[in-house]
C-alpha cells in the first residue's frame, strides 16, 4: 500500500497477504503519526475504504489532523497513487522481474525505495 504526494514523497507499507480494512486502518494510523501539520489524504472508493470499520475511524483521524477526502467512483486519474502504480507496472518494471516471485518482489522494493530519486513522476 502506498501514499504519495505531488512532490514524489512516497510512504509505502509493504506486507504479504490480503489487504483488508484492518490493514488499511493500521497503515493510516502509522501514517498520521509522521506529521506535525494538518494533512489531507485523497482515497478511492475501494471496499476497504468504505467499510463501517474504516468509516468509524474517520472522525478519530480528523481529530488528529488527518482529513480524508474521497474521489468520485471510476476516477482513477484523480488518484495520483494510481498513476504511480501504472508507471511502475508499464514503464519501470523490467520484463525480467516477472521471471520469479522473488525477482518481482526485489524489483518492486527497489522502485519503492528509490521513488522520488531514481524513479520520479512530474505531476502537472
Amino acid at each position: 500500500m502506498g501514499i504519495v504526494n505531488r512532490d514524489c514523497e512516497f510512504n509505502s507499507f509493504v506486507f504479504e497477504g490480503s489487504v483488508n480494512t484492518s490493514v488499511v486502518i493500521d497503515c493510516f494510523d502509522k501514517f498520521y503519526h509522521q506529521f506535525k501539520i494538518p494533512t489531507s489524504l485523497i482515497i478511492d472508493n475501494t471496499p476497504t475504504h468504505t467499510s463501517n470499520e474504516f468509516n468509524e475511524n474517520m472522525e478519530i483521524w480528523k481529530e488528529r489532523n488527518l482529513t480524508i477526502y474521497r474521489i468520485p467512483s471510476y476516477s482513477p486519474e484523480l488518484n495520483i497513487i494510481e498513476i504511480v502504480w501504472r508507471k511502475i507496472k508499464y514503464d519501470w518494471l523490467p520484463f525480467s522481474a516477472y521471471e520469479s516471485y522473488t525477482s518481482l518482489k526485489q524489483e518492486l522494493f527497489n522502485m519503492l525505495s528509490f521513488f522520488g530519486k531514481t524513479y520520479e513522476i512530474e505531476f502537472s
